[in-house]
């Protein structure tokens, strides 16, 4: 290394700034990757970005902590970017008031699908009561899957780290899964990929086109709210019938 870049390491390790740096650099990084592979998407700039800054976390043995009070400032930004999300689910208006019946019968089957497909197989397999109660939220978004699995009795961290994963699966996996069942219409394509795979898959569906990532925004915001709501009244009744 030489003595500018040491110096410039040196500067920024005691900073703030390296968080937010490492953050935005990583994710310029896996886009540029992103790009250059077509848009293919097993290269998901998301995925390549966490695998980037937990390599640099790794070999710089710095803890998250300290990563973390750099990269706050992102974070900050994700309270005003959803909100910035009605904005094209405006003018989408027209559509949304026609496929309304449709899409509140499939919110309310993919919300619960998701919650207790992932505690029955989690069940099934002889996952802890701790771990399956971390499973069930993974489809909404991280801050709401983590407070509702907490009180449940859940792992916050493992509930994250499923949320992320999930995320991450679904923006990868969905693309193959429309050519497979020849589903073209984007307004379905987005609410299918908000409801089961949250901001990751919002983000992916707005790479696609204005109207799927407003429909999937919605499918997000809609999931996370009936997920919160009734994940603790259903959670009872799963644990009787597993013999939990």
């Amino acid at each position: 290394m030489t003595p500018r870049l040491t110096e410039l390491w040196v500067y920024l390790s005691a900073s703030p700034l390296l968080g937010l740096t490492l953050t935005l650099v990583a994710y310029q990084a896996a886009f540029w990757l992103y790009k250059r592979a077509g848009f293919h998407p097993l290269a998901n700039p998301v995925m390549l970005a966490i695998a980037m800054v937990a390599t640099v976390l790794a070999l710089s043995d710095m803890d998250y902590r300290t990563y973390f009070d750099g990269a706050q400032f992102v974070h900050f930004l994700l309270g005003p970017a959803t909100v910035a999300l009605a904005i094209p689910l405006y003018a989408q208006w027209p559509k949304l008031k026609a496929m309304a019946g449709p899409l509140m019968i499939a919110l309310v089957i993919g919300s619960l699908t998701a919650a207790l497909s992932a505690y029955g197989i989690g069940a099934l397999l002889g996952a802890s009561q701790p771990s399956l109660m971390s499973l069930a939220p993974k489809s909404v978004t991280m801050p709401i899957a983590m407070a509702v699995a907490e009180p449940l009795g859940g792992l916050p961290a493992l509930a994250a780290a499923m949320v992320m994963l999930t995320g991450v699966l679904g923006a990868i996996g969905a693309p193959y899964l429309y050519r497979w069942l020849r589903i073209g219409d984007h307004a379905i394509r987005g609410f299918a990929i908000g409801l089961a795979s949250h901001g990751i898959g919002t983000a992916r569906a707005f790479q696609v086109s204005e109207q799927a990532g407003a429909f999937a925004a919605l499918a997000m915001g809609l999931n996370g709210l009936l997920t919160a709501l009734s994940l603790p009244w259903i959670m009872p009744w799963l644990e009787r019938l597993f013999g939990r």
